[in-house]
Formats: C-alpha cells, sequence, structure tokens
C-alpha cells in the first residue's frame, strides 16, 4: 500500500485519510495502549460499536496497519510497530517507548 513510498505526497494522503476517520483512529490508540484485543473489548476501549469497529479493522488489515493472530475463536489485533503510523500516534499520544 501507501507505505511502500514513505516520503511520496500521495502515501501521505492515504495515511491521513486512514487516520482521520475517528473511529480508525481510536481503534489504533486502543491497540497501542492494549495490543492484543479482540474486537468487542478493542470497541468497548474505543467506546464505538462491534459493527463499526469490526468495518474499521478490515479497513486498517486491509491497509496493513494492524496484524491478527487467532486465539481459538477470538481474532485479536495488534498494531505493527513497523509501520509510520505507529510513530504518528506516539507523537498525538505524546508517549515514547522502546518498541519490542
Amino acid at each position: 500500500m501507501a507505505d511502500d513510498h514513505p516520503g511520496e505526497p500521495e502515501a501521505w494522503a492515504a495515511r491521513f485519510a486512514l487516520l482521520g476517520d475517528p473511529t480508525r483512529l481510536r481503534l489504533l490508540i486502543a491497540m497501542h495502549d492494549h495490543p492484543g484485543l479482540g474486537v468487542g473489548e478493542l470497541a468497548q476501549r474505543a467506546q464505538v460499536g462491534e459493527n463499526a469497529a469490526s468495518q474499521a479493522l478490515r479497513v486498517l488489515r486491509e491497509a496493513d496497519w494492524v496484524r491478527t493472530t487467532r486465539d481459538g475463536r477470538t481474532v485479536r489485533y495488534t498494531l505493527r510497530s513497523d509501520v509510520i503510523v505507529h510513530r504518528i500516534l506516539h507523537d498525538i499520544l505524546g508517549v515514547t517507548h522502546e518498541h519490542r
């Protein structure tokens, strides 16, 4: 996707378009603060409905900003630490930490 050429204006526009949706931004922040949660838990922490969360998570997964793991019947979501959006979230949240 847009992260192929991180310095191009089109890539930045695509990132900001994804971040411009409040539901997606809330979910990204929730994943940053609480990695490995399922849809229901993320929806609750982001204060959005489960259907809205599922749709937003699908978009983020397709953009390759999150990865999923299956834990029984639960799909758990984690923010990819190697994408630029993680650094952008740090700026938004005013946090720094070491990546595992």
